[in-house]
């Protein structure tokens, strides 16, 4: 009879204490009634018979869906989307009191979801996988804060991770991109074509006008100057040699 009365008092004694986290609040709900203080961090007591104790997170809390979202024109895009959020102290009862222990499938979840759908109905899905899709986030945020801050619910961020287009939409969206940098390509190579027949205009302009410098600066002082400097050169060579000229310009016969 003494071991079962210590057994029990063990028991008792076991299921009457609780610990509080950091990041978390505590509070004490006796006969069915909440107390009004929250518990902070730390080791605290009750009677298991009578009293019971909720603990509630206070740090940021990262929640996920999987949602099937509408778009403006009427697909249904499948969506990874989270929320991050935190329940600011001070309305950690009112919050239980009002909802209970699961409010983040009550209230949470059922809210993020009417706020997701609200938003991207508005928009198109290929919106969703492009530049838009920040401002979506912001705005699904927006209303989430708008129907959750006067419970104590803090939104901080909502985030669209991952998002499967429809397959007709998809190979689409796909088709036009490929289109598209089939087109820079294309692009870059008629630039690339018109830069080198730029390069090669110039390089014929610049011999055209070499030649030009060439003929006009030949004087018939100057081409008879070259001669007689050819004719020097001859008659210096050891080489025997037959030399018709004109007196203006040397041919050349090889000694046979």
């Amino acid at each position: 009879m003494k071991k079962l009365v210590l057994l029990l008092f063990v028991v008792a004694t076991i299921f009457s204490c609780t610990v509080v986290k950091q990041g978390e609040l505590g509070v004490k709900r006796k006969l069915g009634k909440f107390q009004e203080k929250e518990l902070s961090a730390g080791f605290y007591t009750f009677n298991p018979f009578t009293t019971v104790v909720l603990v509630v997170p206070v740090r940021t809390v990262n929640m996920e869906q999987i949602l099937p979202l509408p778009s403006k024109e009427g697909l249904t895009v499948r969506t990874d989307i989270a929320m991050l959020y935190r329940v600011k102290a001070g309305y950690v009862v009112p919050l239980l009191e009002e909802v209970g222990a699961n409010f983040e499938r009550v209230l949470m979840s059922n809210t993020f979801r009417s706020a997701a759908a609200d938003i991207t109905s508005n928009y198109m899905a290929k919106d969703m996988h492009s530049g838009k899709r920040a401002e979506i986030e912001e705005r699904i945020r927006d209303k989430m804060k708008e129907e959750l801050e006067d419970r104590g619910i803090v939104v901080e961020r909502v985030l669209l991770k991952s998002i499967e287009l429809p397959t007709e939409l998809s190979n689409a969206i796909e088709r036009k991109l490929k289109a598209e940098q089939e087109s820079q390509q294309m692009e870059y190579i008629l630039q690339r074509e018109v830069q080198e027949a730029e390069r090669r205009k110039i390089d014929a302009q610049g011999r055209a006008e070499a030649q030009n410098i060439l003929q006009s600066s030949l004087s018939e002082e100057i081409l008879r100057l070259r001669a007689i400097e050819a004719f020097k050169e001859l008659s210096q060579s050891n080489n025997a040699k037959i030399i018709i000229t004109d007196g203006k310009t040397p041919f050349v016969l090889p000694e046979q």
